[in-house]
């Protein structure tokens, strides 16, 4: 496992539509949205709860003019570009279930919160991305609605996905010294700080050129928190647990280019999977930073796949 930052990356000539589009991420929105995602949404503990955001999801993503579709048995939502493009496409995904009895603001409202505000600005880009987003249920019971999504996807029936940004609690930061741990059963040592303010972002040999490209645009566009890549090589990913804990998983099982993004959970947000998992313990100065940098990612990896096709 490599570890690279955003702060050594070297800056790319800054493009001024990119600019624009990160100038239009809105966080008072964010939060809006955030405050009616957050509460308890479990799919078997909660269901009417769960059916009811999964509902609102679909109807925000179909109001920004995508078709949507509800896919499964566990009610995963599907927003595709409302027009086919013969180029692969980049998807955003993010689970929208919470753990019983919780809120699951931060998990993982704050990345449901940020994959909407995505779809919205791409929705209102000059021209049309090669850009779908993906909503999974059941994460919190064991990644069935993600597993399930890729177990019925057949490349390029009708589409193909060349490359999935997997959304895992994007909200939480302190930046406290001693905020931070080290997660367990990990690879190799990894050197991360011990203050809570940065995110990471988790690729294995399928998607670290990608998490290269990110550091720089990282480095470029938004250096006001620090982004810390963890690229996994070789394949070793199958080897160690900790490294499947999100919806990336089953994308990484099919080779399918994958990264995770992730302000990495309980070794920060001391109210992971609690009932004090709530609104106000989101820093949306933080999330917003994360939405730009998501809109960076998808935007740069939507302009590679058209120019390669």
């Amino acid at each position: 496992m490599l570890t690279i930052d955003s702060s050594d990356a070297d800056p790319l000539i800054p493009d001024s539509e990119y600019r624009h589009m990160l100038e239009a991420v809105d966080g008072a929105r964010l939060k809006r949205w955030l405050e009616t995602v957050a509460v308890p949404r479990h799919f078997t503990m909660e269901p009417e709860a769960n059916r009811r955001i999964g509902d609102w999801l679909f109807d925000q993503l179909k109001r920004m003019g995508y078709d949507v579709a509800f896919q499964g048995d566990y009610r995963n939502v599907v927003a595709l570009p409302a027009q086919p493009f013969d180029c692969p496409l980049v998807m955003v995904g993010a689970h929208y279930d919470s753990v019983p009895y919780c809120p699951g603001a931060d998990d993982n409202g704050s990345a449901v919160v940020a994959l909407l505000e995505c779809a919205r600005i791409l929705s209102l880009a000059s021209r049309p991305q090669p850009v779908g987003f993906l909503l999974f249920n059941c994460e919190e019971d064991g990644l069935l609605g993600s597993t399930d999504f890729v177990k019925h996807y057949q490349k390029g029936d009708p589409y193909t996905i060349g490359g999935i940004q997997v959304l895992e609690m994007l909200g939480y930061c302190d930046h406290r010294p001693g905020s931070q741990q080290v997660p367990p059963g990990l690879p190799i040592p990894v050197p991360i700080s011990d203050t809570g303010n940065f995110l990471a972002i988790l690729s294995n040999r399928h998607s670290n050129a990608h998490n290269d490209r990110l550091m720089r645009l990282a480095k470029t566009y938004v250096p006001e928190y620090e982004v810390l890549g963890l690229k996994v090589l070789m394949g070793v990913e199958q080897f160690f647990p900790v490294l499947h804990r999100s919806d990336h998983s089953p994308f990484w099982k099919k080779s399918i280019p994958a990264m995770m993004w992730t302000d990495t959970a309980e070794f920060r947000n001391p109210h992971y999977h609690r009932s004090s998992d709530v609104v106000d313990t989101v820093d949306f100065a933080f999330l917003r930073w994360a939405t730009q940098l998501l809109v960076l990612a998808v935007c740069d990896m939507a302009r590679e796949f058209r120019m390669h096709h």
